[in-house]
């Protein structure tokens, strides 16, 4: 695995804090995760503007831009929202540089468009904001993957069943969607992709997976899986003839693509949003149910 991913972080290594999305309200959370990666050894260099803003943005694009560079051996999105996107368009010429570079949710746009640029080192894991709520054991997991040691499988309930080997695709479902007939969208051939999302009803899940299915992205996987679909569920909607639930959604608009489906992983906004390297090869069995890093 190590092959493929930068080289391990050590104790005293720089963490740069990014802030390329949405403006943050207050520092109590931000805090409170630099302090988790402080307690692993690592030198957490204090933003210089943490509640900057333009508009409902972390400052004009320029500025949120300039917060990836110079590279450091890790770059830690401070938290999600939206605007990473648009550090895309107004700067064709983003590099993302080879190094960790960690986030999830609106943070999707960075992790994907570097590796579309041929780069490791992105981690589908937690914000700096939401790291400190994270249970023990994905906080351990994290610095696990930072430091160069051994992950554990992830466990998921298996929908489909089948075994896909491929290299690992991790992201937001509404954030990636938009990435799509965009040149920041990696390669799908034989990619494991595993996706999560909040706050979306089922028929706008299910317009989404139809973009999917028309652009013929969807078929090109060797295996999908799903992680927390957080408040995805229509509250309102009651009756089972009028409606569709999430389950019935996720399940309908795959189960024609002849590869293995995983569901249930802890990958998402709910608290236990398992840290997973981007590019790496992975083994999704979903016989046993299980996701591994190779």
């Amino acid at each position: 695995m190590t092959g493929q991913l930068p080289h391990p972080l050590r104790a005293g290594d720089r963490v740069q804090l990014a802030a390329a999305s949405s403006a943050l309200d207050n520092l109590e959370r931000l805090e409170a995760g630099s302090a988790v990666l402080q307690s692993w050894g690592l030198q957490v260099e204090s933003h210089p503007e943490p509640l900057r803003r333009w508009g409902y943005l972390a400052g004009a694009d320029l500025q949120r831009h300039g917060d990836l560079l110079p590279p450091a051996p890790l770059t830690a999105c401070i938290r999600g929202g939206w605007g990473a996107a648009r550090l895309l368009e107004a700067h064709q010429s983003l590099s993302l540089p080879d190094g960790w570079l960690l986030g999830f949710s609106d943070v999707t746009s960075l992790l994907w468009a570097q590796r579309t640029q041929g780069r490791c080192g992105g981690i589908h894991g937690p914000l700096v904001t939401t790291l400190a709520s994270e249970p023990a054991w994905s906080q351990e997991r994290l610095r696990q993957l930072l430091f160069g040691e051994p992950l554990a499988d992830l466990t998921g309930e298996a929908w489909k069943a089948g075994v896909a080997i491929g290299p690992l695709l991790v992201g937001n479902l509404t954030v990636a969607t938009h990435l799509l007939g965009t040149p920041h969208l990696p390669d799908l051939r034989g990619a494991v992709l595993v996706l999560e999302d909040v706050g979306e009803a089922p028929y706008r899940i299910d317009r989404m997976l139809t973009h999917w299915r028309l652009s013929g992205a969807l078929q090109q996987l060797a295996g999908i899986g799903f992680g927390s679909f957080s408040h995805c569920n229509d509250d309102d909607a009651r009756d089972p003839d009028t409606c569709f639930s999430l389950e019935q959604v996720l399940r309908e608009r795959t189960a024609d693509l002849g590869i293995p489906v995983l569901a249930q992983l802890p990958v998402g906004h709910e608290p236990g949003n398992a840290a997973l390297p981007l590019g790496v090869q992975v083994r999704l069995d979903a016989h046993r149910g299980v996701l591994q890093v190779l």
